[in-house]
């Protein structure tokens, strides 16, 4: 073979080796995306879509409006002073008369009654009368059936409400509330209730976060001393409480805490005390059970942070003439403040939402705004109100996590 037949090879181009480069990128982009596209749609179904729902009911005021959409209508021009026009009285003889069943008259009792007290009667047993009778005047039979239709508070209700969107659950939920004309205002002073709920929420949230930091910080220290085979050991007793029913560990502490429990016997024993401790239903029996349930979340976010630390910072520190509490102290403690963050941001938003414990363990007045959630969802059927709090349990925690991203972004930032 001559010289001449060989194949002539060069330098490769560099575009084309460029366009090579991209293509398989942008290959392992998709491979990485269509591996995660089921994480994603699972995300999407059972987390954002739920929310994107909580918020909408939050808002959504349908009673009155499918109900009573030619009420409604007449009273448009309403000033929403004296009694309403004769057609109006007209319109909610019609609609009353028109509704299909039963349980959309109850439904608009109840969104007419969270508005103003006594509507729910009012509404039902005016329903039961219709349809009216042929040829009849709508304003004197209805007053005959029932004086308070003559009361323009329960018109002002009806006109409030006619909007398919309103912000009064959201307001409520803030102890605001809107004026018959519209106006927003706070509460009176006896009707305010939520914004003292969500205070003794945070209370209790903080007050548990702060006793799972103070019992989490010196065993996870220990722990981190250990070796790996110790570690993971003892590691086992502080997981024990996610492998136990939660309606257990509650069963478990009131063996413990109750007047004859276990926790009074012993103190009685130790001549501590004369008469057995309240410990059961109050304030005491939520703050030792919830911590108990939080701790593990402290604590493994603390370990992993002290496990990276070296220890020789500790020993330099104490080699240059500091004394080993203040080397704790000084170079030790900050060097773990992510794991306190993490730590501490998970605990209270997991405490923030609790419903279970404080509803089995705690008094009335211990009672947190998940409690309410689900009376509003269970017991009063009042959807709109439940979203309405849990609509402010969920700003809560996105403003909490917000707070924490900005601690520490400023934190590596100064480091």
């Amino acid at each position: 073979m001559t010289a001449s037949a060989l194949p002539l090879t060069g330098p490769a181009d560099p575009r084309s080796l460029q366009r090579q480069l991209a293509r398989a990128g942008r290959q392992r982009k998709l491979r990485a995306f269509a591996l995660t596209l089921p994480l994603l749609i699972f995300l999407l179904l059972t987390f954002l879509v739920p929310i994107a729902g909580l918020l909408k009911r939050a808002a959504e005021n349908p009673e009155v409006a499918n109900a009573l959409p030619r009420t409604v209508a007449a009273l448009d021009g309403w000033s929403r002073e004296g009694t309403p026009p004769e057609a109006a009285f007209a319109a909610m003889a019609a609609d009353l008369a028109a509704l299909p069943d039963r349980s959309d008259a109850g439904a608009l009792a109840r969104r007419l009654n969270s508005a103003e007290p006594g509507a729910r009667s009012l509404v039902m047993n005016t329903y039961k009368a219709m349809p009216l009778p042929a040829g009849s005047n709508a304003r004197t039979e209805l007053l005959a059936l029932d004086e308070r239709w003559s009361e323009a508070k329960y018109w002002q209700a009806i006109a409030k409400n006619g909007e398919r969107w309103t912000p009064d659950y959201l307001l409520a939920s803030v102890d605001l509330q809107r004026d018959a004309n519209g106006h927003i205002e706070r509460m009176a002073p006896e009707q305010r209730a939520f914004g003292g709920i969500l205070l003794r929420t945070f209370q209790i949230s903080l007050v548990v976060t702060l006793l799972c930091l103070l019992l989490g910080y010196p065993l996870a220290y220990w722990l981190s001393t250990l070796s790996a085979r110790q570690a993971n050991l003892l590691m086992i007793l502080v997981l024990v409480p996610f492998w136990t029913s939660i309606l257990v560990r509650m069963a478990a502490w009131i063996v413990l805490l109750q007047s004859e429990g276990l926790v009074n016997h012993a103190l009685a024993a130790l001549h501590l005390i004369d008469k057995p401790l309240q410990l059961l239903f109050n304030r005491t029996g939520v703050l030792v059970s919830m911590t108990h349930i939080l701790l593990p979340f402290m604590i493994l976010p603390l370990y992993s942070v002290m496990k990276s630390v070296p220890p020789t910072y500790q020993r330099a520190a104490v080699s240059m003439g500091s004394t080993p509490l203040a080397a704790f102290f000084r170079v030790y403690v900050p060097q773990t403040y992510p794991g306190i963050g993490a730590g501490g941001l998970l605990v209270f938003i997991l405490a923030i939402g609790y419903y279970v414990t404080p509803a089995l363990l705690g008094g009335p007045d211990d009672q947190m705004l998940s409690y309410y959630i689900a009376q509003y969802t269970n017991v009063n059927v009042n959807w709109g109100m439940a979203c309405a709090l849990g609509a402010m349990l969920l700003a809560a925690t996105l403003v909490l996590y917000a707070v924490y991203r900005r601690i520490t972004k400023s934190e590596l930032s100064l480091g």
